[in-house]
Order: structure tokens, then sequence, then C-alpha cells
């Protein structure tokens, strides 16, 4: 964690959060644990975290839309109870009223706060100009490109005036040239004498992106969703992506949010339990398309390049690269994926040898498979129902991911042989070729 001193005022304090949502089986999924932060006037905030960190979710419980389960939210020192009166959103998903202008669009917040016509107009107008859109006022948002509407979207939060400017992957939505211009726009403004707000909180999961805005990365580590760590980032602006201190803080966040920051401790997948190390949510053909590409390219490539060169997001390619580093097929260092041994004889082997050699590797490292083999292996005869793994997982999983997790095993069993499943039985049974293996109990 940081000790950085902020010295700004305390716009935004979240004590001790907390966030459940009941579950589909009358149970409770915890979404938020125990988060506490403050967001000052002055800075940039970015909310880093891969699918499923709670990062919307801890960004919408600042902005009042969703209350807490526990712990609390103070605007100003005050605790809220309702929608914050300090911030305003921009959304991933535009949400612009289509049969509104966008001059109507962008004065529908203060509308809603009951300021006159007159000054809503010319409200609205300076925001419009302050954005890019003047000439477009009239427009509707089917007339508009992709960025144009988004740059309504920061009008209609910017028109308000508010403390806090919250934006939920505003971006992402965006081609990547598009994207940039409306990143280093919005920086210009930032740095610039008329920008209406003092304070940002912006949701990515794009590490690039975060070094590029925020003064402070939040990195959320998922189920549930946790601060793992803080980062100062430290560089004047505008940043250069080329540069050394640039690149050292990208892969230092590649590091945390995969999981293998210095003082983290994961367990080996060789001896890890199925709640330990949850199975990553990866198809086989996607895990080894992945190493292929990286043998391809001569065994080592810069995941951001790979994702843009694919046109994926990297938080696209991260269980692909997950289960290729718990198969041992990948390693990865910073922000390269760097091909093992293993990894050459699986991608280069026949189709035969190929899922031989996945099969030894799930077997042994990958937890749920393995469990499920040695449990299949100890029955009396080589036959389990899925039930009986669903409820050991839903001990450690919600009702979904525990589905989640059992699929996936399935799947990488029946691909390396290990096991099938009867789907109208609800039945796995080891593969004829294993019954013979010695009993052993379950891990």
């Amino acid at each position: 964690m940081s000790t950085t001193t902020h010295t700004g005022d305390v716009l935004v304090s979240v004590e001790k959060v907390s966030k459940s949502f009941p579950g589909t089986a009358g149970d409770e999924l915890r979404v938020l644990d125990a988060i506490s932060l403050d967001l000052r006037a002055g800075e940039i905030v970015a909310l880093l975290g891969r699918s499923g960190s709670g990062k919307s979710t801890l960004l919408r419980t600042i902005a009042g839309l969703i209350g807490p389960t526990s712990g609390s939210v103070r605007y100003r020192g005050t605790e809220l109870n309702g929608a914050n009166p300090g911030t305003a959103m921009v959304f991933q998903s535009f949400a612009l009223m289509p049969w509104l202008t966008v001059q109507d669009n962008v004065e529908l917040g203060l509308a809603a706060q009951g300021v006159p016509p007159a000054q809503r107009r010319e409200r609205a107008l300076k925001a419009i100009d302050m954005i890019g859109l003047d000439g477009f006022e009239s427009a509707y948002p089917k007339e508009l490109s992709g960025g144009m509407r988004q740059r309504v979207g920061f009008a209609r939060a910017l028109v308000l005036e508010p403390d806090l400017l919250l934006m939920d992957e505003p971006f992402s939505a965006l081609d990547v040239l598009t994207a940039e211009n409306l990143r280093s726009e919005l920086m210009r403004l930032w740095d610039g004498e008329r920008f209406p707000t003092k304070g940002i909180c912006i949701v990515t999961h794009n590490i690039e992106e975060a070094v590029l805005l925020a003064d402070r990365v939040i990195v959320l580590g998922a189920n549930p969703g946790h601060i793992s760590a803080e980062v100062e980032v430290g560089l004047a602006r505008p940043r250069d992506r080329r540069a050394p201190a640039f690149a050292a803080l990208v892969d230092r966040l590649y590091d945390l949010l995969t999981g293998r920051e210095p003082d983290h401790v994961v367990p080996e997948p060789t001896e890890a339990t199925p709640t330990a190390r949850p199975l990553p949510i990866a198809s086989v053909g996607g895990l080894a398309g992945l190493v292929e590409i990286v043998y391809a390219q001569g065994g080592r490539v810069d995941l951001p390049d790979i994702a843009a060169e694919l046109s994926f997001e990297i938080d696209d390619l991260l269980p692909l690269v997950d289960a290729a580093a718990m198969l041992d097929f990948l390693f990865v260092a910073g922000a390269d994926l760097n091909l093992t041994p293993m990894g050459t004889a699986f991608t280069t082997a026949d189709i035969q040898d190929s899922k031989k050699i996945f099969a030894e590797q799930a077997r042994h490292r990958a937890p749920l498979v393995r469990t499920i083999y040695k449990a299949l292996a100890a029955s009396a005869d080589g036959t389990l129902r899925a039930a009986f793994f669903l409820d050991l997982l839903r001990r450690g999983f919600s009702t979904d991911d525990a589905r989640q997790q059992l699929d996936t095993a399935i799947d990488w069993g029946r691909y390396g042989e290990l096991f099938d499943y009867d789907t109208d039985a609800g039945q796995i049974t080891l593969d004829p070729a294993h019954r013979t293996a010695p009993a052993v109990t379950t891990a």
C-alpha cells in the first residue's frame, strides 16, 4: 500500500464498505468486502481490476445509486442516504435519450434540479462548447458517431459542475483512435482552468489507460472485490508511453493484476485446493490458440500488443493467460508472455500427443480437475454425480460460479480424455483408460 500523504480536501470517503446481493439459491453473494478509500480534490483516481472485482458496483456505491450492505459512504463528511449530490457519472453505453437533441440531453440533469430554462440553456451551451460539440446542439444522438455521443455524455455530466466526476469505462465502447483522442482532450481540460469539477474517479480494466490518466491507481482483487494495492503514478503530464518510468508502472500493475506481486502468496497449482486456485474460465481451444500465437512469434509476446493485434480487450485475454500459466504452458513476467518447454511440446505435437500432454498437465496442475479425477478413481465404479462436486464447490463459490467451475473442469477433462459427462444422467465417469489407476483420497 502507498503511504503518500494527500493534501486535497476529502470529497468522498468510503469506510469499510461491503456489498452483498441475494443469490439464486437463497444464498448471499458478496461483491465488495471491507473497502476503505478517500477521493480528494485535485486528483484523478483509477479503479483498476479484472472482471468480477466489483469496480462498477463500487463506483455506483460512491454515486449513491447502490447502498452498501455494511460500512458507509460520506460526501464532504455527511453520510449518504441516497444519490450523492456531489457527483455526476459518465457511462460506458452513452445512455442518451434518443428522442432528445444534444442540447436537451445536456440540460436533462439541470432540469431535474429545477434550474430555470434560461439558465439551463446558458450552462448547457457553455458545456457543449467546452467539450467540442458546438454546432451540434440541435442534432439527435442517431446523427452522431460514437465519439460524439460520448462527448454528449461528458457535457451532460460536466454541466452539473460536480465536485467529483465518476466515469465507468467511458472509452471502452469507442474505437482505439477515438478513445485516444477523447482521453487527450479530457486531460487538456483537466489541466486547464475551465474544468468545472474538482476530482475524477474512473473505472477501467485497461492498465495503460490507468497509467495515462490517474495520479493514483487502486487495484481491486476479485471474489469478493477488495483493495489489493494502491499505486502512486507520479508522472508529469502529458505522459509518454515510451518512457521507461511509464513502462515500469505498467509492468508493476500487470504483476499486481495477475497476482504476482512480491508480498502476495498464491499456492502452487500442484498443491492448491479448488477454492484456493479456481480454474480460469477458459476453453481448451482458446488457451491452445494463445499458446500457438506465442510460439509463432518466437516464444515471447507483449500482452498489450497481442491484444491490440487481435482486437481484444486485455481483460478478455487474461483468463486464457491464467489457464495457460496454470498448466505450465506459459509464464508471465510483467506484460510479457513467455513460452515454456512444456508449452512448446504441447503446441508442436500432433493432436493425440498434444491431448496427452494436456491431460497430464490438467491432472496434476488444475486443482478441480485433479480433485474430480482422484474422486472418480477412488469410487467403486468410477462414476459420481455432478451434484456431489457442485455441493462441495458451493461452499467456496456462488451457485453460478460453482456451475462455471464445474463446466470448465468437465470441458478440460473431456478434452484430455480423463473423464466424461452424461448430461441426461448428471454423472461424471472416469475414462476407461484410467480405471486401473490406483485409488487415492481426494484433495
